[in-house]
């Protein structure tokens, strides 16, 4: 039969072997193209693999997709498989142009069986140069999202080969399809993409307008509950404590509920109830006549004066004397007090904002704190908290902090990664001031332009105290039965861990004393999963 085989199906149908052929690498095309689909990172790179697919699979040349573009007005080659840059960049077409213009208008495939005689044949790229030397066939369907046209996918066939034209106009259908859908879902994650960031930039508006609202640094769970009761307290007149270590920003944040009241126009007046003895801290509180004490050659207004109309932070109040928390408790009770030296009694409107770093509870039961006091300050609490519960503030504070010592010292020094993975991963035993001392130092004392992990102090790589065991522990382990003996990796395991618990896990380190690279290191943490007990809980 002229080379051609035949076979028969179950209906006892004849078709020819080339038709399987066909089939069969449309298929193998199809399976590839779907593959590339599932995988896509990129758009226009996946598009450029689909079309060399149809030449590599199928031997169609010069496979071309044109899209709408975003002003909705013309088609322009998205992607190609056989032209140039320049052959990309001349194919634009109007709407109502060319054979593309009749297939996107028409939502309809279009055949060409020999391009060099049809008149709508525009060869705009300039891919055809031997057109009446070559007989080619043009094969372009639409691409349509939904049912409305969005680009056109065309080919050229070789004129004369044994392929249907119309069976190519079957199989660009369907890849047009795919092509559509692929289209689709990248339109939709490129919305959702998008969507996050503009969430993502509103998000950040919102912090940066709660970070300079405020003065306070924090993007933490637990400093977002801080600012939250900032923002629900302040516009009421109730008293506030501020509990938390030294240095966690307590007078940060009184200047904070102060600022964000109906009294920020009004004095914000502070005093630190441990810095002063007691008669001096009575006649600072309230004032004193001429004559009041020895000393007193003149009359002085106290604080709670100053403070008329506005606030009043009363720092460490869990230090001061007993005798005065009843005074104090009377003009909390009554907006009224005396001045040293004098029966005349004035008139307040203050808001009280109390903090301490000691626990005045305690203080109650052993008798050094008024319990009426207590409560009567104790309206609404807000705890900050200490350095080692927002971890993830420290990059940010280090960050703020280098800036303004490189500001103030004249400086541009940066960071290392080392370095910045040491600061967080200490177990700081102070707070924020503590941090800002250590920067400034660090700063002040470094003659490069990089902070290292070197430049530490060596506390940051002190081993952390093992507890002994107790009596009873120790008793059993001697009792304890007999482990079976370690196997090496067991043992491998344990050195690796422990030189990381050593070196307060910063991995340079621990490799060194291992005789290892960091990569080697990085390699035996993900071995052995070993995970840094802050984020093993």
């Amino acid at each position: 039969m002229n080379g051609i085989l035949t076979t028969m199906n179950n209906d006892n149908c004849i078709f020819p072997s080339s038709r399987f052929t066909t089939e069969a690498l449309e298929v193998k095309a199809l399976h590839r193209i779907v593959k590339l689909i599932d995988s896509a990172v990129h758009l226009d790179t996946v598009l450029a693999a689909i079309l060399k697919v149809l030449h590599d699979t199928l031997r169609m040349e010069r496979a071309t997709l044109a899209l709408l573009d975003e002003g909705g007005e013309r088609l322009s080659i998205r992607a190609s498989y056989g032209l140039t840059v320049e052959e990309e960049q001349r194919g634009v077409y109007r709407l109502d142009e060319g054979i593309c213009g009749k297939i996107f208008s028409t939502a309809s495939p279009f055949i060409v069986p020999d391009v060099s005689s049809e008149p709508l044949f525009l060869n705009r790229t300039g891919a055809r140069p031997m057109l009446s030397k070559t007989k080619l066939a043009f094969i372009g369907v639409p691409v349509l999202l939904g049912e409305k046209p969005v680009g056109v996918l065309s080919v050229d066939r070789l004129f004369g080969m044994e392929v249907s034209l119309e069976e190519d106009v079957r199989f660009l259908t369907v890849l047009a399809t795919l092509i559509a859908q692929f289209l689709s879902l990248n339109q939709a994650i490129r919305r959702d993409r998008q969507q996050l960031v503009q969430e993502n930039l509103s998000l950040k508006a919102q912090l940066h307008e709660r970070h300079r609202k405020h003065r306070i640094i924090g993007h933490c769970k637990a400093m977002q509950e801080v600012f939250w009761s900032i923002e629900r307290v302040a516009p009421s007149q109730a008293t506030v404590l501020l509990l938390g270590d030294s240095g966690t920003g307590k007078e940060m944040a009184a200047q904070a509920i102060h600022e964000a009241s109906p009294r920020r126009d009004r004095p914000f007046v502070k005093i630190n109830c441990a810095a002063l003895p007691e008669s001096l801290l009575e006649s600072e509180l309230f004032g004193h006549e001429k004559g009041a004490f020895t000393g007193a050659g003149g009359t002085r207004i106290g604080r709670f004066e100053m403070a008329d109309k506005g606030s009043l932070f009363l720092d460490e109040i869990g230090e001061m004397p007993l005798l005065l928390q009843s005074k104090l408790l009377r003009v909390l009770q009554e907006q009224q007090f005396e001045r040293l030296g004098s029966n005349r009694t004035i008139s307040v409107d203050v808001r009280i904002i109390a903090a301490t770093n000691v626990s005045l509870e305690r203080a109650v039961a052993a008798g050094n704190f008024r319990n009426d006091l207590y409560y009567r300050l104790n309206v609404v609490p807000i705890i900050l908290p200490s350095l080692r519960e927002r971890k993830d503030d420290i990059p940010v504070l280090v960050d703020h902090f280098l800036k303004v010592s490189n500001e103030r010292n004249k400086k541009a020094l940066r960071m290392s990664r080392d370095f910045l993975d040491a600061m967080t991963a200490y177990d700081w035993p102070g707070n924020v001031r503590e941090l800002q001392n250590l920067i400034e130092r660090l700063v002040i004392l470094s003659a490069g332009d990089l902070l290292r992990l070197d430049d530490l102090p060596d506390c940051f790589f002190a081993p952390k105290p093992v507890p002994l065991p107790s009596t009873a522990q120790a008793f059993s382990a001697n009792v304890a039965p007999p482990q079976r003996r370690k196997s090496l990796e067991d043992l491998e395991r344990e050195q690796v861990e422990a030189a990381l618990l050593r070196h307060g896990w910063v991995q340079a380190r621990a490799a060194r004393e291992l005789g290892l690279t960091q990569r080697q290191i990085g390699y035996k943490i993900q071995k052995f999963k070993l995970i840094r007990p802050e984020f093993a809980r």
